[in-house]
């Protein structure tokens, strides 16, 4: 079994598809296993055989029908077993890597195969609460559902249950972030960061999990607590991320995406001045050059100085122009870097708008990137370090529209729950309608949720 626990571990999991070297080492392993497992148990003999099917001899061949048999094949070792709980989870695993993150459509209908596997991991928690994978698995198998808060209990269980491992502290945070208790999505996280840094300290290998488990963390302290409010945290996140992925972007091109988070948090807080003092990035990282021009732009509109807002503009509507549409933002999800400057050309096109008081533009622009945003694939934090929704429904207070301005602030808060932003604006448009009772209900969520250290304005909202 020992085989068998080399296959399983090299071989793709809902975060890495693996190389083809990996593939081979896992074939290599799970032959071994098949050789040496004459003498296993009954059900170690069933693991093996599954497994043997997700890694055929050629790495060549068609692996999605290697991964469909190994499912079914898994789904047949449950049913033997029933009892098994390790089984029934290792099989709703091998459902998920058939649609890694992609168990959920943007319209919240689940993908084929998605409510199997929810079914079979509630049943595993059933037996047993504390069962560390099932949870694991079952926040990631609901946390872009329109109900992420079923998987609330188990994720409040998993950080105790393997407190040294620091992927594991962190996942709750999935779940945290997606029912809007964004002060719980940042303590996680610190405390993930803190295992991990122990586990990097330890001696672990530079790689992958350095690079993007603990830069995982790092990624989420900034944009949780951005979300909330905290500047002060959300840019120290921000900073220890850009210095531990910083120096191997060149190796690692897909760690490029966490290199224009500094920037996003100056964005979020319109901290102008400190914009246009950062350098300007390597040019060869195309993604973080762009979002660099992209921020200049922002600070310039914000400053007044139009012509060089343009400027910086015209650069990202270029750049938007010249990206290859298979270019992929950041792994694993897949976004592609083509949509994400698309929102970053109208968002800042929409900023220069209002800056000219061309409210249709305005308007229109930020409609836009609403609309390219809403067609994203689900990734936590997302991909666009921010809800477009607050911008526009800010504006549409800005021009009257009392009601469209409820409207959109309710749809974010719909997508972020417990968004301050979203809650200070629907706040002021109810006011605007003369409700201010509900206006203070909505106030009081608006106080239990903020942590900056000042209320917002209408205008930081845009």
């Amino acid at each position: 079994m020992a085989y068998w626990g080399i296959a399983e571990a090299v071989g793709p999991n809902y975060n890495d598809p693996a190389s083809e070297d990996r593939f081979a080492q896992a074939h290599a392993a799970i032959e071994k296993a098949q050789t040496l497992g004459a003498d296993a148990s009954e059900s170690d003999q069933a693991y093996i055989t599954a497994l043997a099917k997700r890694f055929p001899a050629d790495p060549k061949s068609d692996l999605r029908a290697a991964a469909e048999q190994y499912r079914d094949a898994m789904r047949d070792v449950v049913k033997r077993f029933p009892d098994d709980l390790d089984a029934a989870t290792l099989f709703a695993e091998a459902g998920m890597n058939l649609h890694p993150w992609g168990l959920w459509r943007p319209d919240g209908t689940p993908e084929e195969g998605t409510e199997e596997i929810v079914s079979t991991l509630e049943s595993v928690i059933r037996r047993e609460p504390n069962h560390l994978g099932a949870i694991h698995y079952y926040i990631h198998s609901v946390e872009a559902s329109s109900s992420p808060e079923r998987a609330l209990a188990g994720a409040n269980r998993l950080a105790q249950l393997a407190p040294a491992a620091g992927h594991i502290v962190h996942m709750p945070a999935h779940i945290y972030i997606r029912t809007g208790d964004y002060e719980a999505a940042v303590k996680t996280n610190q405390k993930a960061a803190l295992a991990d840094q122990a586990y990097i300290k330890a001696g672990a290998a530079e790689g992958i999990y350095s690079m993007m488990y603990y830069s995982h963390n790092l990624h989420f302290i900034a944009m949780a607590a951005a979300m909330n409010g905290n500047y002060l945290e959300s840019r120290r996140g921000a900073q220890l991320l850009a210095a531990n992925v910083g120096p191997h972007v060149k190796e690692m091109p897909p760690l490029e995406g966490f290199m224009t988070v500094p920037l996003a948090v100056e964005v979020r807080f319109h901290k102008w001045n400190e914009i246009l003092k950062a350098p300007q990035p390597d040019p060869a990282m195309h993604t973080a050059t762009v979002f660099w021009h992209f921020a200049r732009g922002l600070a310039l509109a914000g400053a007044g100085k139009l012509e060089e807002a343009e400027a910086e503009h015209k650069f990202v509507a270029e750049a938007e122009e010249k990206t290859p549409p298979d270019a992929i933002f950041q792994m694993p999800i897949n976004n592609k870097t083509k949509d994400i400057l698309k929102i970053a050309e109208n968002v800042l096109g929409a900023k220069i708008s209002l800056a000219k008081n061309d409210m249709d533009a305005t308007v229109n622009q930020l409609r836009a990137a609403v609309a390219v945003q809403d067609s994203l694939k689900y990734d936590e934090p997302q991909d666009w370090f921010y809800p477009v929704r607050e911008s526009l429904g800010a504006v549409l207070l800005k021009i009257g529209d009392y009601a469209g301005a409820e409207e959109t602030f309710r749809a974010d808060l719909d997508r972020n729950p417990r968004n301050p932003r979203s809650l200070f604006g629907l706040e002021q448009a109810l006011k605007a309608m003369d409700r201010s009772y509900d206006a203070g209900f909505v106030r009081k969520q608006f106080d239990a949720n903020w942590k900056g250290a000042a209320r917002p304005t209408v205008d930081d909202l845009v």
